[in-house]
């Protein structure tokens, strides 16, 4: 059974994190100022005895000094150990909530007595210390002593893991795979054991000298066991983080596939406490259900599994592609019901063009979409940039300024580009002739699965409905490209970019109002560029089948292109560019006038007070808020000539003097953390990049979740003795009736536990029954073995003594 916290406004248990939790002492007087401390009215009438056997408190409430550990799995108090650190207010910011723990408001009186008894406590305390001291040298309190063979296992659990996360950081798979059933499978980790024994690991060495040769070491359940621990082991050091941080936003990536199954990439974005802006990869979610049960999954994960809260959801972005972008768009708005804050918006690793493109739910543009993912993995492929350079030389051959600059356009990653339908309609000629020498193969230096992509290109590209397609994307999404590429900007041109959309939806209304005019313009283009291309000018194949199935007259070409073309992309974008940039999200935006350099450049006269309201609530002072930012402004404008204005949120974030303004503070981390604004000073990869890396770097049939999170954290610091920790508290292999005892726990638990947790309850049920037979008074309690109980009675015989 996991332990709860018991301090007020805490809902820390011990089967989401590492933290040592602590029982209350059975001394009377200790146990009767942890209450005190605690505030809490409903323990007071309980006796120590009671308090000791059914309440814990989480090391977050002690003093560090006071936190002692005496090896990576026990964690002890010191004698004097008083609680002190207590959220007593937190809760009233949400007063619709039911508070469980009743917190007891103290009177002066109160107050009185608990300070003479404290005095009195501190002076008796002083009295003993050096009888204390005496009495610790001469007991020579050890660590619990570990048995043989409780050593052995340890250590080689230690080499399994070891093996385990290199494989995990170098990115290589468990297993490389098999041509059939008969033939031996080639297995990574199998092969690298070997090789450890061989090199002399001794652990390793005394667990197999008995296997058989091309035997199995450890099976496929023990395997993902080990998995299961690293990866936990990875993202609870992230995970912390970001409960302290507190304010965070959910990013997700582009559908991946395991095991014929699709799963969603989850990131966090959030600034950690040295003020630095992380976004990091945590999960993979099933992509299985309906919206409803995307959100509650969603929400599952991030509440009951990694012990955050939905209400400090600061933003949400979804780099969804293709049929999945209609699904996800429904889930921002499901979640957006249930948390106004978790604002809705672009991501900042997507230009904008490419974003809306992606949103638009039309077949039509998802194939235009497709094909520019092909295009960009194609032109990765050997020898594939120097024959589109060639076709666009040939090409251009009479007009060489504009063909160096198409060629220029169209170099690494053109494909992700603010511009990059401008550019897709100057390479359409060019792209063609590319694949028709590619298709022919005639010097045979490409290989015929890189011949045949090139053919489905080439059909792809030779209807006229993608050419005029993409014509429309060019012309309309021309009125977005600035406003995006400032929202990829800096500070101050994302705040400029949020004060110009109104001149963004002026131009997009004022084409909608002429589309006549502007569609027959469009519609000559396309049939020009399809000129060029050999491409014939007709209506849709299918489109014409179902006209004579249902006997209608004959349509005409540009009639139909005007209709489910043209009109449907020039209102989607509009909706679109208004959906995500609603009223709250451009609210938010304008409070980068917080950034010194922004308000520099607005001469210092700017009103963010007009846009607080929205983030009031995470404020920790919100009524001393206008005077605050009178008195930012005053700084920055009266500085002294030698100081220069900070141009971003980092920046100024990194200011020593910025603590002396906590709404500020608070304010800026908020802002900092929302999807839209680029990952200021990231000296590595994005997350997401590092991500797509990995699934790049390998067949899709040797992918692993769990590989796939320790390889792209590489930069996580990781303790194999935590690790071996844990898996000896969830896998005993000396325990059997930890295998007989999750179903009991998990149906007691039901809600509170899941997965993996109902077993790690199994583990500490027994652990707890273990350490009240010791009587152990601040003891560790999350995960206790049969050692430290051995250890624990120890102690306890020396106290008689």
């Amino acid at each position: 059974m996991p332990n709860f916290c018991a301090a007020p406004n805490c809902t820390r248990k011990s089967t989401q994190s590492d933290l040592a939790f602590f029982r209350f002492p059975r001394d009377p007087e200790r146990c009767r100022i942890w209450v005190e401390n605690c505030r809490r009215a409903d323990l007071e009438a309980k006796t120590s005895d009671q308090l000791n056997k059914h309440y814990r408190l989480c090391a977050k409430h002690f003093d560090p000094a006071m936190v002692c550990k005496t090896s990576p799995y026990r964690t002890v108090l010191k004698d004097t150990a008083i609680p002190t650190i207590f959220d007593l207010t937190s809760h009233l910011k949400n007063p619709h909530t039911r508070h469980r723990k009743r917190i007891k408001e103290l009177t002066e009186e109160d107050l009185k007595k608990i300070k003479e008894r404290r005095l009195a406590s501190s002076i008796e305390q002083l009295s003993k210390k050096d009888a204390a001291i005496e009495d610790s040298t001469s007991t020579n309190e050890d660590e619990p002593q570990l048995s043989t063979e409780e050593k052995e296992l340890r250590e080689y659990l230690r080499s399994l893991f070891e093996v385990v996360v290199m494989l995990g950081k170098q990115g290589i798979p468990l297993v490389t795979g098999k041509a059939s059933e008969a033939e031996h499978v080639s297995n990574n980790f199998q092969a690298i054991l070997d090789y450890r024994m061989n090199a002399g690991d001794e652990a390793l060495r005394k667990r197999f000298q008995a296997t058989a040769v091309n035997t199995e070491y450890l099976s496929a359940t023990q395997q993902s066991q080990l998995l299961d621990v690293c990866e936990n082991t990875v993202r609870e050091e992230m995970l912390m983080e970001v409960r302290e941080s507190r304010f965070f936003s959910l990013v997700t990536g582009d559908l991946v596939e395991f095991a014929n199954e699709k799963h969603l990439p989850l990131f966090l974005r959030f600034v950690n406490q040295h003020n630095v802006l992380r976004e990091e990869f945590l999960d993979f979610m099933s992509f299985v259900g309906d919206e409803s049960a995307l959100v509650e999954r969603l929400e599952a994960q991030l509440t009951d599994r990694w012990g955050l809260s939905m209400e400090d959801c600061r933003g949400q972005a979804h780099k969804a592609t293709g049929t999945s972008t209609t699904k996800m768009k429904a889930v921002a708005v499901l979640l957006m019901e249930k948390y106004p804050l978790a604002l809705h918006l672009p991501c900042s690793h997507m230009a904008l063009n490419i974003h809306l493109a992606n949103n638009l739910p039309f077949p039509n543009v998802h194939v235009v979409m497709e094909t520019l993912r092909r295009l960009g993995a194609f032109f990765t492929t050997p020898f594939t940039q120097d024959e589109l350079e060639k076709a666009i030389a040939t090409h251009y051959q009479k007009n060489e300024e504009k063909g160096s600059a198409v060629k220029e356009a169209s170099g690494s990653r053109w494909t992700e580009q603010h511009n990059v339908f401008d550019v897709l309609l100057d390479l359409l000629p060019p792209l063609l002739l590319c694949m028709d020498s590619i298709r022919d193969n005639a010097d045979g230096k490409f290989a015929n699965a890189v011949a045949a992509d090139a053919y489905a290109v080439t059909e792809t590209l030779s209807d006229f409905e993608v050419v005029v397609t993409v014509v429309i994307l060019k012309n309309v999404l021309t009125f977005t490209r600035a406003f995006g590429r400032n929202l990829q900007g800096e500070t101050l041109d994302v705040f400029f970019a949020a004060n110009s959309l109104t001149a963004v939806l002026h131009s997009l209304n004022e084409v909608n109002d002429n589309i006549d005019v502007y569609h027959e313009f469009w519609y000559e283009e396309a049939v020009s560029v399809a000129d060029v291309m050999g491409v014939p000018v007709r209506v849709p194949r299918l489109f014409l089948r179902k006209q004579r199935a249902a006997d209608v007259g004959e349509i005409q070409a540009e009639a139909y292109f005007k209709e489910y073309v043209t009109l449907p992309i020039i209102h989607g974008i509009m909706q679109e560019v208004e959906d995500m940039f609603s009223e709250t999200n451009l609210k938010a935006l304008k409070c980068l006038s917080l950034v010194p350099a922004v308000m520099g450049q607005m001469k210092f006269n700017t009103t963010e007070e007009n846009y607080a309201e929205v983030y009031r609530s995470d404020l920790p002072n919100p009524d001393t808020l206008p005077a605050e930012l009178h008195c930012w402004r005053i700084k920055w404008k009266h500085r002294g000539k030698e100081v220069r204005l900070p141009t971003t949120i980092h920046e100024t974030l990194q200011l020593p003097d910025v603590k002396f303004f906590p709404n500020v503070n608070s304010f800026l981390k908020v802002l900092s953390a929302l999807p839209v604004l680029k990952v200021e000073d990231n000296r590595t990869e994005a997350a997401s990049e590092r991500l797509q890396a990995y699934l790049d770097s390998m067949p899709a049939k040797q992918w692993n979740k769990s590989l796939a999170i320790l390889n792209v954290n590489t930069h996580v610091k990781h303790d194999l003795d935590v690790m071996v920790d844990k898996y000896c508290r969830l896998y005993s292999e000396d325990d059997p009736e930890a295998e007989a005892e999750p179903e009991e726990v998990v149906e007691e638990d039901a809600g509170e536990v899941a997965g993996k947790e109902a077993e790690e309850d199994a583990g500490e049920v027994a652990g707890k029954d273990a350490e009240e037979m010791a009587g152990e008074d601040s003891e560790e309690v999350a995960g206790e073995d049969t050692v430290e109980m051995a250890g624990e009675v120890a102690e306890e015989d020396t106290e008689m003594k």
